[in-house]
């Protein structure tokens, strides 16, 4: 009677790792993907960072937007890995007045970079905002969730004068 129980339990552990081995995978390989993008966003997050870290040394360094310029050069060239990533500048003025108060400009780019628009003794403050982003692709097809899927950053600083 003995003998007859063990044949019947003969290959019991194979046919429960054949059922749960499925769920495993699947849970190994999200997890790597999920790890993955999280990588490639924290990437992001940093070239943002770099970028604006670039621009905010002086009223020059600001000014320089071009598309293979030096922010968005300095952008990318903290993202290695990331191949597709976009930075773009934006840029807010202000005058500051001897007292700290402030009046912001209707609009500014960086040709608005000098200290003659602000009337004396007054100075201009001017901030640059950097938005990176890239369309990272998924390495499988999940059902359910987008096959590419775009990570920002953002970052932002005043300019030294």
């Amino acid at each position: 009677m003995l003998r007859r129980n063990l044949r019947e339990d003969r290959g019991q552990a194979f046919v429960e790792l054949a059922l749960v081995l499925p769920i495993l995978i699947l849970l190994l390989v999200g997890a790597a993907e999920i790890g993955r993008l999280a990588y490639a966003s924290i990437e992001v997050s940093n070239a943002a960072r770099a970028g604006v870290a670039y621009a905010a040394q002086s009223h020059t360094t600001a000014a320089d937007n071009g598309a293979t310029g030096g922010i968005v050069q300095a952008a990318q060239n903290d993202a290695p890995n990331i191949t597709n990533l976009h930075a773009t500048p934006t840029y807010s003025c202000s005058c500051e007045g001897s007292t700290g108060t402030m009046s912001a400009f209707s609009s500014c780019d960086n040709t608005v970079a000098n200290l003659t628009t602000c009337p004396s003794p007054s100075r201009i403050v001017l901030y640059v905002q950097i938005t990176t982003w890239a369309d990272m692709n998924t390495l499988f097809r999940y059902p359910g969730i987008p096959s590419s899927i775009r990570l920002q950053g953002f970052a932002n600083m005043r300019v030294e004068q």
